[in-house]
């Protein structure tokens, strides 16, 4: 039986994000989202992304940038559905229980969720014209 740390340093920010994405990139449902509808840069996206789950979970403010604007643009070339979101947060909660178990690791699950009923409700509103 493999004994699994929790979620506690840089590091296993890096192993969570790094394992996920070998989850995500040849996922037949969302893959396509990452590698032809918004193809990134990967040596430019795993470090925010490492940067994002840095802030979330271990409290040190590395991440700069706004999430909500890049989804809600993304969501305008390919309309990100309910089942794109939970596929997301199966692959997420998926890896995080392959990899780690804790209170930090509780959070991590957690705190996905939370992130993706928000963004699905701001990419599913149209925005506000305040005149």
């Amino acid at each position: 039986m493999k004994i699994m740390k929790d979620i506690s340093e840089r590091k296993d920010i890096e192993t969570l994000v790094d394992e996920f994405y070998k989850k995500v990139i040849p996922d037949p449902e969302i893959g396509y989202i990452f590698t032809e509808v918004e193809p990134l840069d990967w040596e430019k996206h795993i470090p925010i992304m490492y940067n994002f789950w840095e802030s979330i979970l271990l409290g040190n403010p590395v991440y700069k940038g706004n999430p909500m604007t890049k989804h809600i643009q993304l969501n305008k070339k390919e309309p990100l559905t309910a089942e794109h979101f939970q596929r997301w947060l199966y692959l997420w909660e998926e890896t995080i229980h392959a990899n780690f178990e804790g209170p930090k690791a509780d959070e991590a699950v957690a705190r996905a969720k939370h992130i993706a009923a928000l963004m699905r409700h701001k990419i599913s509103e149209p925005p506000m014209n305040i005149v």
